[in-house]
């Protein structure tokens, strides 16, 4: 979905929209999956990166502008725990029990007309 809002900077406000927000690369260049024994399931995702494209604009009381920007995220790191308990009838299902995310660099590139 697009973000929009606006943030309180100085003199003014910053109206900003997101627009056309694309994931166009992902990258998993090391994972694996194991099973604890009486819990579930572990899913460990190692230097991952992905790349998003999207259209921006921003409007101040002095100015405005808008256009393209690419985004890539990399060294990104991912531990979840799965618990796949039985049902009623007998039946496993998965249910999220932790996870926890890190990102280790950003890089933002902007082209706009100013």
């Amino acid at each position: 979905p697009d973000l929009s809002g606006y943030e309180k900077f100085g003199l003014g406000n910053v109206k900003y929209n997101i627009s056309r927000i694309h994931i166009t690369a992902v990258e998993f260049p090391s994972a694996s999956i194991s099973l604890i024994p009486g819990t579930g399931i572990k899913l460990v995702i190692g230097n991952a990166s992905l790349t998003i494209d999207m259209n921006w604009n921003i409007r101040t009381w002095m100015f405005k502008d808008n256009g393209k920007s690419t985004v890539y995220i990399s060294k990104v790191f991912v531990t979840a725990i799965f618990s796949t308990p039985l049902d009623n009838t007998g039946h496993t299902s998965i249910s999220l029990t932790s996870c926890r995310t890190t990102s280790g660099d950003i890089d933002i590139k902007l082209n706009g007309k100013s």
